[in-house]
């Protein structure tokens, strides 16, 4: 199948475990040889299958950009023996028990998936990025803490981004847009939708989340 002359990049928000509404979400995008796939983060806790989430994603077969949340960050500090308490409080029993109720029952290829997500990504004159940026601050200035953490201080920020952030993390009942800040969590594991932006465009995309 050739590749399409004008690719398009697909952003999904938020899907914390949350297997169904994800494989529902791509089965409406179809996405075409050339065109990206951005995750923004936080594939796991709070929902019933993370595990299966991670190995979904793994076995996408398009261009996918994964980049790191918090939960993913706070995963890594639990392995590395840090912040036990964070983790367990924020979903966090929800993702071991997906893995058996044991961290040791990890798969290696999903540590390394892990591991191997960005704080950040650039593409057609976007920045994605988890939770948001810290303002006034260059990019490459930018702490990883902030990218997966921050909330208020992004938001409230009254000047403009010079590019448009394409960001998750904080739930909405509908998608933020604005010409500097693009939202697209809204709230999958609430029970609220999972959804993807389609740019250019500025397509929205969304199907039901999950409803335990």
């Amino acid at each position: 199948m050739p590749v399409t002359d004008n690719p398009a990049i697909y952003v999904i928000g938020d899907i914390h475990g949350c297997l169904r509404p994800l494989q529902r979400l791509l089965g409406k995008i179809e996405p075409q040889p050339g065109d990206e796939m951005v995750f923004i983060g936080d594939y796991i806790d709070r929902g019933p299958q993370s595990r299966e989430v991670v190995e979904f994603l793994l076995g996408l077969p398009y261009r996918c950009v994964f980049l790191m949340g918090n939960h993913e960050k706070m995963l890594l500090d639990f392995l590395a023996g840090d912040d036990h308490g964070l983790f367990l409080a924020n979903g966090g029993v929800a993702t071991l028990q997906s893995y058996g109720g044991d961290a040791s029952n990890i798969p290696p290829a999903h540590i390394r998936f892990f591991h191997s997500l960005r704080p950040m990504y650039e593409a057609s004159g976007h920045l994605f990025v988890h939770a948001g940026i810290r303002p006034m601050v260059p990019l490459d200035k930018q702490k990883v803490d902030d990218l997966v953490w921050i909330r208020q201080e992004f938001f409230q920020f009254v000047g403009r981004f010079p590019k448009p952030v394409v960001f998750g993390h904080t739930p909405l009942r509908q998608v933020l847009l604005l010409p500097d800040r693009i939202g697209i969590d809204t709230g999958c594991v609430y029970g609220g939708k999972l959804t993807c932006l389609k740019l250019p465009e500025r397509n929205i995309i969304q199907v039901a989340g999950w409803h335990g």
